[in-house]
């Protein structure tokens, strides 16, 4: 056996927050499970032998049995979308829910890092907000097996040595989990390409339409049938003129800005509100998602304001400061 270097097991950190952050749906508990999974491997590196299995296999394994401890006990986390009915047009937002009921946002970087242009594209699907939360209906071990085969691409037998089993049941559990992922499976959306032209056309008109409270032109980039949710509000609004009158018309967005970003390999934004010095500060993390060139879904993660820097935003604005879109 030769023991393996900790700079390699720290090579493994974006990929196993990656495959952590599908299973949990938590930033804080995958930086968790992320860490005792490096702590475990560090601990024990003596004992991997590669003659046996790759080292990513190796570790994929560590982390699997820290998910599956941390899942144990946890309740289903979950998009707005999932929970309750649909709000009238009210400024009633309701009784926040806990922390640990929603599934939360991640930044790009801390994701996926695929060079190939397939594993851009599946890494950037397989981490949308609406695909995580989906996951989440997904017994755990069912979870752990959908994410290695059918995202991270590990063969049936790396699966089994991950998940100590068999092979035959590996192909079992993956049956299962494909038909269950298929009953909760999202309304599809087009996948963000930040090269396409026509969607950063979009993108710029929707905050043009928010920072000037045009309900006409949010109206003209929001879908009829798109829905609004503002976590850990169990408060959503479906349709996209009464979306664009609520945003349009709300005192609280007055002199908001949006500067762009990148959440769970969508388009999003880091919203700013102006304080009494004209100086705009962090306010929420806002994720968006398009189909056929028109907003359908917007998620407003309130007590966000924390996180900016992790999206690499800016940590204030000045009035007028002239943003990139």
């Amino acid at each position: 056996m030769r023991e393996v270097a900790v700079e390699g097991l720290e090579a493994l950190r974006v990929p196993l927050t990656g495959y952590c952050y599908r299973l949990l749906g938590s930033a804080a508990d995958t930086d968790d499970a992320v860490q005792e999974t490096l702590i475990r491997a560090a601990a024990r590196r003596d004992q991997y032998d590669p003659g046996r299995a790759r080292l990513s296999t190796w570790v994929h394994r560590i982390a699997t049995n820290v998910c599956v401890d941390m899942l144990r006990a946890a309740k289903r986390r979950a998009l707005v979308m999932d929970v309750g009915a649909a709000a009238a047009q009210s400024p009633d937002l309701g009784a926040p829910l806990p922390p640990e009921a929603w599934v939360e946002p991640m930044p790009d970087s801390r994701l996926t890092e695929g060079r190939d242009l397939g594993e851009v594209v599946l890494g950037r699907e397989s981490v949308r907000l609406a695909f995580v939360a989906a996951l989440q209906h997904l017994a755990p071990r069912q979870r752990a097996v959908l994410v290695l085969r059918d995202v991270l691409v590990f063969t049936a037998q790396e699966t089994a040595e991950i998940l100590g089993t068999t092979v035959p049941a590996v192909n079992s559990a993956l049956r299962r989990a494909r038909a269950s992922l298929d009953a909760h499976r999202p309304d599809p959306s087009d996948l963000y390409d930040p090269e396409d032209a026509g969607q950063r056309d979009l993108l710029r008109r929707y905050v043009t339409a928010f920072e000037s409270h045009d309900v006409a032109g949010l109206t003209a980039v929001i879908r009829e049938d798109a829905v609004a949710s503002m976590p850990p509000f169990p408060w959503r609004l479906e349709g996209g003129q009464a979306i664009a009158a609520a945003i349009g018309t709300s005192d609280s967005c007055a002199g908001a800005r949006l500067v762009p970003c990148r959440i769970n390999g969508a388009p999003g934004f880091g919203q700013y509100r102006p304080g009494d010095d004209g100086v705009l500060r962090p306010f929420a993390l806002v994720s968006v998602d398009m189909r056929d060139e028109r907003i359908t879904r917007l998620v407003t993660f309130l007590g966000t304001r924390h996180r900016f820097a992790e999206f690499g935003l800016p940590a204030s604005l000045r009035d007028g400061e002239p943003v990139a879109v």
